[in-house]
């Protein structure tokens, strides 16, 4: 019967940890993944020992059930630590794997040596067998550190509660849970019957503990995937609710405006605090009632800031809400000064205003062509691009599905050229090299993409067009991800790229595939749609499809025209 139980558990945990695999976030800890991987291991070994039919074989199988004891309640104890933020060093982290290895590799001197067991007899009986043993030193040591794991944890759990505002207490109650399910498996053992141990079906539990743990800790990132994407301490203050108006988090800049930010506990009803009651409820009614009234005005001090808010997504499932809070006193400064004069002055300033931006976009502008004649591969590159990026977004005009503004097309068109800005900081030697690089080459190569975001980010930071701003940002940084993630610099994949980077991916490599460079010829028009058709869903976004193909004539035309593509 043991033999059946302990073989249904183990399939259990597969189940589990299969399901865990599906669910696995890169922001989750390596030690979380560990448990996944140690727990059904450790159940292998309990099928082996119960079917075992001598004392080696029993032992065997012992000794693969103590890779569960060794190691689980050291990476539930490494797994808190990541969940609940706490810091600690690496080598605190190495030094407690080596001691746990240490004791695991004692449990190999069962059977041979008086160290783990003193001793170990098998014992048949009409329905299995038992192992009777004599404990030795070693196994007492075991049971400390067992004992010294779980205290930490349980030390760790509480501080959190009390000390980690960021904390959920959801997440608090589910880790508690988790560890002294574990606990109580290593000292109950055999307490409900002699005949079938209760650790395997701890380990089972632990697992479906620390899923909903998982599940929690994705709902919870939505925050920081947000924050992330537009920089913890950037100008944009971001504060996150869920529907039931519950707080996920914000960033220090969204705290620095509203200061009742630092005092609030993740997962608490923003009702609960008035003058967060009295801001955000309000917001959320008017949106709710129409979608397109989504922007708000808040008066700080001497300062006025706009508050765009939205619905909050975790892939393409809505969460909650976000609000984007940026300052706007300059913008409220300029209208009220506007509505304070006449018509002509107004002219005046919106004239000034259209100067400043254009002597922006030219000095931009200017510095791409620099950057293109340093590089003897790329000339013309940037008008091209340019030019085929205007092809493509043409075509996503007349259907719109990814329902965007003809603000996002046009900044989109008038960012290409930016792309390739951060090759002024490559070395000429690489950059005029005169055929393929070498690995070492190409990694220099690759850093154009972070060092042209860079760029962009200081030339456009005092500029009032935050919009067009983050739009090539994104272009500059991005354009060499692909949709596989593969690609460079961050390794982004599918709709974490940003759309316009997306976008600008495919007029860059197509511009580059049928034009002639001095390490290569162009390619035949068939060939080049062929390596696009091809890289679809891999390099490229398969959404995109449909308007690559719409534009591809107009693409073969323009370059048919082209008197002479430029080497």
């Amino acid at each position: 019967m043991a033999l059946g139980i302990y073989l249904v558990l183990f399939l259990i945990s597969l189940v589990l940890t299969l399901t865990y695999a599906l669910l696995w976030h890169k922001h989750f800890s390596v030690y979380l993944t560990l448990i996944y991987l140690v727990i059904p291991i450790a159940l292998i070994g309990y099928v082996l020992e119960a079917s075992a039919e001598t004392l080696e074989a029993s032992l065997n199988g012992t000794k693969i059930i103590y890779i569960g004891g060794s190691y689980l309640l050291l990476f539930v104890l490494l797994s808190i630590f990541n969940i609940c933020g706490i810091k600690y060093s690496k080598r605190l982290s190495v030094s407690l794997i080596g001691l746990s290895t240490f004791i695991y590799l004692t449990v190999f001197s069962i059977g041979f040596l008086p160290i783990f067991y003193k001793s170990a007899s098998y014992v048949a009986l009409p329905d299995g067998h038992r192992i009777i043993k004599e404990y030795g030193p070693m196994h007492g040591v075991f049971l400390a550190i067992i004992i010294g794991y779980f205290i930490v944890s349980i030390a760790t759990i509480i501080y959190s509660y009390f000390e980690k505002m960021e904390v959920p207490n959801i997440i608090i109650a589910f880790l508690l849970i988790a560890e002294i399910i574990s606990v109580l498996g290593y000292f109950l053992g055999r307490a409900i019957t002699d005949k079938i141990e209760l650790t395997p079906f701890t380990y089972i539990l632990s697992q479906v503990m620390f899923l909903l743990i998982a599940r929690k800790i994705c709902v919870y990132d939505v925050t920081d995937s947000a924050i992330d994407s537009i920089v913890q301490a950037g100008e944009t203050g971001i504060i996150s609710l869920d529907f039931k108006h519950r707080y996920l988090g914000s960033n220090k800049t969204a705290k620095d405006i509203i200061p009742v930010l630092f005092d609030i506990k993740v997962d608490t009803p923003v009702e609960k605090y008035e003058e967060l009651k009295d801001i955000l409820i309000p917001w959320i009614e008017t949106f709710r009632a129409d979608e397109t009234d989504d922007k708000f005005y808040l008066k700080r001090g001497s300062k006025t800031y706009l508050v765009d808010i939205n619905y909050l997504f975790n892939g393409n499932r809505m969460m909650g809400y976000q609000f984007l809070i940026t300052d706007d006193t300059k913008n409220q400064e300029y209208i009220a000064l506007l509505d304070n004069y006449n018509s002509s002055l107004q002219k005046e300033v919106e004239e000034k205003t259209s100067h400043i931006r254009e002597m922006s976009n030219r000095l931009i502008l200017d510095m791409a062509i620099m950057v293109e004649s340093r590089d003897n591969s790329t000339g013309g590159h940037i008008r091209r691009t340019a030019d085929c990026v205007s092809m493509i977004v043409d075509e996503m005009k007349k259907d719109n599905r990814f329902n965007l503004s003809e603000e996002f097309y046009k900044n989109v068109i008038k960012a290409a050229p930016m792309h390739d800005l951060g090759k002024i900081a490559v070395d000429d030697a690489i950059l005029r090299k005169p055929g393929k690089f070498t690995p070492e080459e190409f990694e220099e190569m690759k850093k154009h993409a972070a060092e042209g975001a860079r760029i962009v980010h200081e030339v456009l930071k005092d500029t009032d067009d935050a919009y067009f701003h983050l739009i090539a940002e994104n272009v500059a940084h991005y354009h060499h991800e692909r949709f596989d993630g593969s690609g460079y610099p961050e390794g982004l994949k599918g709709d974490t790229i940003p759309l316009e980077a997306r976008i600008m991916a495919i007029a860059d490599v197509y511009d580059a595939l049928v034009s002639k460079r001095v390490y290569k010829d162009s390619m035949s028009f068939e060939q080049a749609d062929a390596i696009i058709m091809d890289g679809m869903g891999k390099h490229f976004d398969e959404k995109l499809r449909p308007y690559y193909e719409s534009a591809r004539p107009k693409l073969e035309e323009y370059y048919s025209s082209l008197e002479e593509t430029p080497a």
